[in-house]
């Protein structure tokens, strides 16, 4: 669209890219027309909002004028998502990933077939729908650990906040990230964010510091960092005080939108 509107010859041209890089699945053919067409498009922009760091890492390694870039996330609702006090001892995880093939979902499932083996007592939220649903409950049969697991479906936005409240520890395991919402909802509401080592998350994620970095599919590390998370459960308490601050001062709805609306005005002003 933004390539059309450049096209035309349109006086204002605005950019928010959300993901990585946009340009997805990057295996695909029709890949390098897909960059040509982000390039032309970045160059004709009069500001590119990237969500996030890793955006800009992207942006810049591609030529964009950085001038014109606003990195800053749009941030999530502070006052629906609120931090509780979980004193659980045993891991209480919640996943609120789409049920997509690259959100590794059966990684996950495995890792907690490897506690069950263990006899580490846990339970896990599955919280969504997708194409990998029904796999997914009979990979749980199958790993004997179903009634450990619940998922819920699809589910009201309204419902979330609730879940992660009772939830201890957070886990997202995809292959790409961008700028993860699901990831500040979680760090607002007290969870113990454990992710995949990718740039999107590196952004925020410092491993053992304010949560865990898993090596995209390695198993034996999830599950082994899962024991880690419970068997430390004074840095995780510290690490959800600390994470809950960093989301009030980067993250916060209220105040980023302000600042991007700001920007928008100033552009349109300025185009004039």
């Amino acid at each position: 669209m933004v390539f059309l509107r450049a096209l035309s010859g349109s006086k204002t041209i605005a950019i928010a890219q959300q993901g990585r890089t946009d340009l997805w699945p990057e295996e695909s053919k029709l890949y390098p027309f897909k960059k040509f067409i982000q390039k032309y498009a970045f160059k004709k922009a009069h500001l590119i909002h990237a969500w996030g760091p890793v955006m800009a890492i992207h942006m810049k390694a591609t030529g964009v004028d950085m001038d014109k870039v606003l990195i800053l996330p749009k941030g999530i609702d502070l006052s629906l998502f609120t931090p509780s006090t979980n004193n659980s001892n045993k891991i209480e995880a919640i996943v609120t990933r789409s049920l997509m093939p690259e959100y590794r979902h059966d990684c996950i499932l495995k890792a907690f077939g490897i506690l069950h083996q263990k006899g580490i007592d846990f339970s896990l939220t599955i919280v969504g729908d997708g194409t990998r649903l029904q796999y997914l409950k009979d990979l749980s049969k199958e790993l004997q650990i179903e009634n450990k697991v619940i998922f819920t479906g699809r589910i009201p936005n309204t419902e979330l906040p609730k879940l992660l409240q009772q939830s201890n520890i957070y886990i997202s395991m995809p292959i790409t990230e961008g700028v993860s919402a699901s990831l500040f909802e979680a760090m607002a509401s007290n969870c113990f964010p454990v992710v995949s080592d990718i740039p999107g998350n590196q952004s925020w994620i410092t491993h053992r510091e304010n949560g865990q970095l898993i090596t995209i599919d390695n198993i034996e590390m999830l599950a082994n960092e899962l024991i880690w998370s419970l068997e430390n459960p004074e840095l995780r308490n510290e690490t959800l005080i600390r994470n809950r601050k960093f989301v009030e001062e980067n993250a916060n709805y209220d105040i980023n939108m302000k600042v991007i609306a700001d920007q928008y005005h100033k552009l349109i002003d300025s185009r004039k």
